[in-house]
């Protein structure tokens, strides 16, 4: 009798035999690793940006189990408007270019690579400060349902949001 077992084409293509893949990520940490991952896949986003002068492009990039991700372009001297997003959590990642944070007192500047957690009702402006192009992705969880805008001075405390 041999003893040698061989296996003929790939195991890992034998669903049983593969780990769960959890439904959806569980935590922020999980949460920012999914929008690192979608920027660093530049195949998967670089060919859909569109630049509008007449108002900001979006494109809605993927949804899963409670969250989508969202691309979106800023010619320079657009903006979002102060607004919230609801009962939605979300992750801002710059994948291009610089944008501008205004939430509460505070104004931050951010570079590509630069990433923004923040929680539901944070209040916020985002807008491109600057001369050239940016381009940014979104992933909210749960997925958008709702965008409050607000008018005047934003009241939320710079603490609400975090830097990655």
């Amino acid at each position: 009798m041999n003893s040698d077992v061989s296996i003929a084409g790939d195991p890992l293509a034998i669903p049983h035999l593969l780990p769960p893949v959890p439904a959806h990520p569980s935590t922020v940490a999980e949460f920012a690793g999914l929008a690192r991952s979608v920027a660093e896949d530049r195949a998967s986003w670089e060919h859909l940006v569109r630049y509008d002068a007449t108002s900001r492009w979006y494109h809605r990039l993927r949804t899963g189990p409670g969250y989508e991700v969202w691309l979106l372009s800023w010619v320079p001297g657009q903006g979002s408007g102060l607004h919230d997003h609801g009962s939605s959590s979300g992750v801002l990642t710059v994948l291009e270019g610089e944008l501008t944070e205004q939430s509460g007192q505070a104004r931050r500047t951010l570079g590509a690579g630069a990433q923004r957690v923040f929680a539901p009702g944070y209040v916020h402006e985002v807008t491109n400060d600057a001369l050239t192009p940016a381009v940014s992705l979104h992933v909210y969880f749960p997925g958008l349902t709702e965008m409050t805008m607000h008018s005047g001075q934003c009241s939320a405390r710079a603490d609400e949001a975090v830097t990655v």
